[in-house]
C-alpha cells in the first residue's frame, strides 16, 4: 500500500448515472452523498432531465441521499430544490470530515451504509476516505472549469497512474 492510497477511490465509473445502484443496495448502502458541480451535471448548471430521473429512480429504489459542496447556499439549495427535494450541505470545506458525517447524520444512518460519488480526487475521494465512507471516483461531465481545477486534474492523473498500477485496472479518466 502507497503513501498514495489515502487518495484513491474505493471504485471507478465513467459517470454518477452508469453506476448500479441496485446493486449498491443489495451490497447494503441504504444512502449516497453526491458532489454536485461536474459529478451530477455541468459546473454551476441547473438539474436537467437526467438528473431529476435519476433521483426519482433513487427514491423508486430506496436510497436516500445527501448533496455536499463547497459552493455557497443559493447554488445548492437550488439545485437540491429542482431535484424534488435533498438533504444537503453548503460550504462543507470539503475534504473535511465533518460534512460527510453531517450528511451521514442527516440521512439516519450509518457510515457503513453510505458511499459517496464525485469527480475530484483532492476534495471528493479524499474527504469521503478520511470520513471512512466507501468512494466512487466518476470522470468530470464537462472539460470546461476554473484553472485551480484544472491544475488538480494535472496531479489527478499521477495519482490515477500509481492506482491503476496497484490494482491492475485500466483507468478510463477524461481529464
Amino acid at each position: 500500500m502507497s503513501v498514495l492510497s489515502v487518495f484513491y477511490p474505493n471504485e471507478l465509473q465513467d459517470s454518477t448515472y452508469a453506476i448500479d445502484y441496485q446493486k449498491m443496495y443489495d451490497r447494503g448502502y441504504r444512502g449516497v452523498i453526491y458532489d454536485i458541480d461536474n459529478t451530477l451535471v455541468p459546473h454551476g448548471a441547473p438539474p436537467d432531465e437526467r438528473a431529476v430521473k435519476h433521483f426519482e429512480k433513487l427514491r423508486e429504489t430506496g436510497i436516500q441521499f445527501c448533496l455536499i459542496s463547497n459552493n455557497k447556499e443559493p447554488r445548492v439549495a437550488s439545485f437540491a430544490e429542482g431535484i424534488g427535494g435533498a438533504f444537503y450541505i453548503c460550504d462543507a470545506h470539503k475534504p473535511s470530515r465533518k460534512a460527510y458525517m453531517e450528511a451521514v447524520a442527516k440521512m439516519g444512518l450509518l457510515k457503513s451504509q453510505v458511499f459517496f460519488v464525485g469527480d475530484q480526487i483532492f476534495t471528493d475521494v479524499y474527504g469521503a476516505r478520511r470520513a471512512g465512507l466507501y468512494s466512487i471516483l466518476v470522470n468530470p461531465i464537462h472539460p470546461k472549469e476554473e484553472i485551480q481545477i484544472v491544475l488538480k486534474r494535472f496531479l489527478e492523473k499521477i495519482i490515477l497512474f500509481f492506482y491503476k498500477l496497484e490494482h491492475g485496472k485500466t483507468v478510463s479518466r477524461n481529464i
